[in-house]
């Protein structure tokens, strides 16, 4: 067994430092009570008031929400069909055309994505607002959700879905009561992948929003062009303090789940003894 050695742990520190120091000096500075974001002025929650009480943020906070559950919800439901014809469809006439379709916006520039979802906006005559973004923002993260669901029903045991057919079960009722329990893991975490995705997107909502819909990340990029305000600090902190504690939890009901089903096959192993 190799030991930790003084590389190995210097190696780390900067590491951990390079991606944590960053974050730990906001958090320090959104308690900061001046002004100005690089002078310290003494210890206050002055900020987190003041952003509690811009409308402005608030409004582009909850545009935000809004966006990302009804484009992520969207793109699970379209990605996971993609996905099951993907696997599940064979060889059809079409299908690399489909695939590519699929994986495009994997790899396609996001100024190119958000360009032309603008122009056949404009062509269409729908105007810019929610709509549009959620249509931008389900375009790109559907693919994502394809390649996590593909990815699970490559190794599904298809025996199951053909025992459920010969007991009677049409093909979707195989497929709801069969396969999307066993492939919800992957379904779930398609739809967290695309929830942060569309949270964090800049590009392709500042080409698809109009004047009655900005998203938070447009707010905090135009305020920042006329300098870091400390309200930009305590979001950040908020935000911050959101996914840790996301984090946390998502590892504990892990774990808990992990434990328990190691009790119950350690019961199955006792019965069965």
């Amino acid at each position: 067994m190799r030991r930790f050695s003084w590389f190995n742990a210097t190696s780390l520190t900067l590491g951990f430092a390079f991606l944590y120091l960053p974050m730990v000096i906001l958090i320090v500075y959104s308690f900061n009570a001046s002004e100005l974001v690089t002078v310290w002025a003494g210890f206050s929650t002055r900020w987190y008031g003041e952003l509690l009480r811009d409308e402005a943020f608030l409004d582009a906070a909850w545009v935000t929400v809004q966006v990302a559950v009804a484009s992520s919800t969207i793109a699970t439901v379209l990605g996971t069909m993609a996905a099951h014809v993907m696997v599940r469809a064979g060889r059809f006439w079409g299908r690399t055309l489909f695939s590519g379709m699929i994986y495009a916006p994997l790899v396609m520039p996001e100024v190119i994505t958000g360009l032309s979802l603008l122009l056949l906006f404009i062509n269409i005559g729908l105007d810019r607002g929610i709509l549009t973004i959620i249509l931008a923002h389900t375009t790109f993260s559907m693919c994502y959700v394809s390649v996590v669901v593909s990815a699970r029903l490559v190794s599904f045991d298809r025996a199951l879905e053909e025992a459920a057919l010969d007991l009677g079960c049409s093909p979707f009722e195989a497929f709801r009561l069969v396969t999307l329990p066993i492939i919800l893991p992957a379904v779930i975490s398609g739809w967290l992948l695309a929830f942060t995705l569309s949270l964090d997107d800049l590009v392709i909502a500042s080409f698809t929003a109009g004047p009655s819909a900005t998203t938070l990340p447009i707010k905090i990029f135009s305020s920042i062009r006329l300098g870091v305000s400390p309200e930009i600090n305590a979001l950040s902190t908020i935000l911050i303090a959101v996914v840790a504690v996301g984090v946390i939890t998502a590892s504990l009901v892990s774990k808990r789940s992990a434990i328990r089903q190691a009790e119950e096959e350690r019961a199955a192993v006792r019965a069965e003894g």
